[in-house]
């Protein structure tokens, strides 16, 4: 385990502090790619692909199967669509959003020369007459100020089809906690390089090792896996992504399991993951005591291993999701002891991977 500070607190690692403060969200990934190649290159053969995903290659001792660990880099975001003649910005969203979330939110957009600080605001509505219903937030409803005075001024600081993300900084929470957004998922970014890093430490893989790190998982279609891991022919792929946590008021344990914050990771079994990569995740985990639990998928895991299990003629595929609390908004919380827990189970999974039947 890492150090703690004199506080008791796990220290944000540096590398996953770098890529939670960077903004990249989906087709606009290059600044958080490019952390992560950066600290790829001190251990492993970095490259890119066409679409930008990234990729660092571990070379393994023998002739083992080729693994490759799997996780995206983008994050939501908004992109803008048009300015107003009064130098209002409207957007469109760049994976889910719930404008509850957004209305007030400050952002920052990626302009030309710069970030640019912009905050969101919402139509006027008049108040509801007596037994209405105050009218529910709607994204239509929203847009950016940045305080310009018109049009024209506004172009003078950003492009249509520019992007913005939310402004939120890493905080550190007692209990080994931490809250900011982009957690989905650059935590798994960081597990898979880790794990890469480590195992290249030790010396290798029985097969070579990629870690990579896609992009466009958010728009839904996982057009930076498909083209990654097809490019990459793997035997066996693990994705790591997080998931939704259960212990929060009216969380339900019965739709796929209980998934607690500080619980450790958790390894997806069910459709469509390859049962045997499963079931070595959790031997791993017993054999390392590893602190980890299940979760249950029933047809799809709206992760990237819903694609890259289909890749060629199919890859054997694992999945690995840390659970977090408040996904999709500028806080979402996870424990770094879950974090340091999935990055040991893809350590102890690839030296186990030959036993694979």
């Amino acid at each position: 385990m890492p150090p703690s500070i004199e506080s008791g607190q796990m220290p944000i690692p540096d590398l996953l502090r770098d890529l939670l403060a960077t903004p990249g969200p989906s087709g606009q990934e290059a600044a958080p790619a490019r952390v992560w190649r950066e600290a790829a290159a001190a251990f492993a053969e970095v490259s890119t692909d066409a679409l930008g995903s990234s990729l660092a290659r571990v070379a393994g001792t023998g002739g083992g199967p080729l693994l490759a660990l799997v996780a995206h880099i983008d994050e939501i975001g908004l992109v803008v669509t048009h300015v107003s003649d009064e130098g209002y910005l409207f957007f469109r969203p760049l994976g889910g959003w719930n404008p509850q979330v957004l209305l007030g939110q400050r952002v920052t957009l990626l302009g030309p020369d710069g970030p640019v600080p912009a905050l969101v605001g919402r139509k006027w509505i008049p108040a509801p007459k007596p037994g209405e219903e105050r009218k529910r937030v709607e994204l239509d409803d929203l847009h950016l100020d940045l305080g310009a005075r018109s049009r024209e001024e506004a172009l003078e600081c950003v492009r249509l089809g520019d992007v913005a993300v939310v402004t939120a900084e890493p905080v550190e929470l007692p209990n080994e906690r931490i809250a900011a957004r982009a957690v989905d998922d650059r935590v798994g970014a960081y597990v898979v390089l880790e794990a890469a890093r480590r195992i290249a430490e030790a010396g290798g893989a029985p097969g070579d090792v990629v870690a990579a790190a896609v992009v466009g998982e958010e728009d839904g279609d996982y057009s930076g896996s498909r083209a990654a891991v097809f490019g990459l022919g793997p035997a066996v792929a693990v994705v790591v992504d997080v998931t939704d946590s259960t212990d929060v008021p009216a969380g339900d344990p019965k739709v796929k399991g209980e998934l607690r914050v500080g619980g450790g990771p958790a390894i997806g079994r069910g459709l469509p993951i390859d049962r045997r990569v499963s079931d070595l995740l959790l031997e791993a985990a017993a054999a390392e005591d590893v602190p980890h639990t299940v979760e249950v998928s029933s047809g799809t895991t709206s992760t990237d291993a819903d694609a890259v299990h289909l890749s060629r003629a199919g890859v054997a595929t694992g999945l690995i999701s840390v659970p977090i609390r408040y996904l999709h908004t500028p806080n979402e919380l996870v424990s770094l002891d879950d974090v340091e827990a999935a990055v040991r189970l893809l350590v102890a999974f690839a030296r186990r991977l030959e036993r694979l039947g």
